[in-house]
């Protein structure tokens, strides 16, 4: 096994485990895009007469092999291989030979990681943009079931203005359709081609041709110049983070209405026993701790958004190893998020309101009675106010 970096010098065990980190488990989700990234790499160096059509031929047949064999689970990146780009070429190297070795030419592995992570991160996105909209569907569905069932608006925490279940599911949908917006809005910070900076001051001497690949891989601009690349680095990942914290908060807000609504003090709501657990020691309980954790879900999605910031704030410029500590918390929000839509959705489809259990105040209609009489009556709200609030103020 020989990584990426090595000059046949020492490595303390102790450091490689330091240094490695988790990556060589974080990185299994990155292994389609890294073969995919490396294929445009080595069709670009072919185009341009860097490396022989028939090595290239070899290396992406057997890069997409590697790619089916991992997908099969014949292989797994260990911690010798310390990360996705190590497994892949070593084991690229050790079916096809030197032309595996042809294949690094032109790139380093830092623009190599932030093209697959981007790439990824583009398919994350969207991806989780239809989830989104999949909860909405959930949402609209319950509004249709039981949208004309009266509900309390609240202000302070007290009865304030008659609202209905259509007007409740109606603002945290439309609150998630800011989300969708937001989700393939980052699309376009995302979407640079960062191949070809290479460690971030590109290949001197070397005739790479940066728009082969931008091409190649859907991108929708190269990123330029390539010092650019580097300074980019927890751009992208924080633009995505900030519009999942965003999310997560109307998911937890929507969360904390349930919990409420669910109390036997409102008992406004019904859950399906089978999205309840129980109590160990309580026979009667029928405990919603998907809600608890959906409204707890959001401080961890905040948690990750602080944690790529402050990672990337005092850098300077070029890059750092710093950096590899975002994909901890990039991936940790984003498959919180995945998990966290989807179990909402499933959720709401066997949630069903108690009508008989909601009870207006009476001092809810007060609002309307004032309007009525500066409709009816000619009076000014100011003293239409005064006058209705005489009948509930002592």
């Amino acid at each position: 096994m020989s990584r990426l970096w090595e000059k046949g010098l020492p490595l303390d065990e102790r450091v490689l485990r330091y240094t490695a980190g988790e990556d060589h488990l974080l990185d299994a989700r990155l292994v389609a895009y890294d073969v995919r990234g490396s294929i445009a790499h080595a069709e670009m160096l072919a185009a341009q007469d860097l490396i022989s059509h028939d090595d290239c031929h070899a290396i992406c047949d057997g890069l997409r092999k590697l790619e089916a064999r991992f997908e099969a689970g014949d292989w797994e990146i260990s911690l010798e291989d310390e990360d996705v780009h190590t497994a892949l070429e070593s084991r690229l190297t050790s079916d096809i030979g030197a032309a595996g070795g042809r294949l690094h030419l032109g790139r380093s592995r830092n623009d190599q990681v932030l093209t697959a992570l981007r790439l990824y991160l583009r398919d994350a996105a969207l991806d989780l943009a239809g989830r989104v909209e999949h909860l909405r569907a959930s949402i609209a569905h319950l509004a249709e079931r039981q949208g004309d069932v009266e509900l309390p608006g609240y202000t302070h925490m007290q009865h304030a203005m008659p609202s209905s279940v259509a007007l409740w599911c109606g603002g945290f949908n439309e609150g998630f359709g800011d989300a969708v917006d937001g989700l393939r809005a980052v699309h376009k910070r995302i979407n640079k081609n960062p191949l070809g900076s290479a460690a971030g001051y590109g290949t001197p001497g070397l005739p790479l041709d940066r728009e082969f690949t931008t091409r190649r891989l859907d991108f929708d601009a190269t990123q330029s110049p390539v010092t650019a690349a580097q300074l980019s680095r927890g751009k992208a990942e924080s633009a995505l983070l900030f519009e999942i914290a965003l999310m997560m908060q109307d998911l937890s807000r929507m969360a904390s209405d349930l919990l409420l609504f669910y109390t036997q003090e409102f008992a406004y709501i019904t859950l399906a026993p089978e999205v309840t657990t129980g109590s160990s020691i309580m026979p009667q309980k029928r405990n919603p701790d998907v809600l608890e954790l959906l409204r707890a879900s959001s401080a961890t999605s905040q948690a990750c958004l602080d944690e790529t910031m402050m990672i990337t704030a005092k850098l300077p410029s070029g890059y750092h190893r710093d950096l590899q500590r975002l994909k901890s918390p990039v991936f940790r929000s984003i498959d919180l998020a995945i998990d966290s839509v989807d179990i909402l959705a499933y959720l709401l489809e066997g949630l069903a309101f108690v009508p008989q259990n909601i009870k207006l105040d009476e001092g809810i209609f007060a609002t309307e009675e004032a309007y009525r009489l500066v409709t009816e009556e000619g009076m000014p709200f100011r003293e239409a106010y005064r006058e209705v609030a005489k009948r509930y103020v002592k």
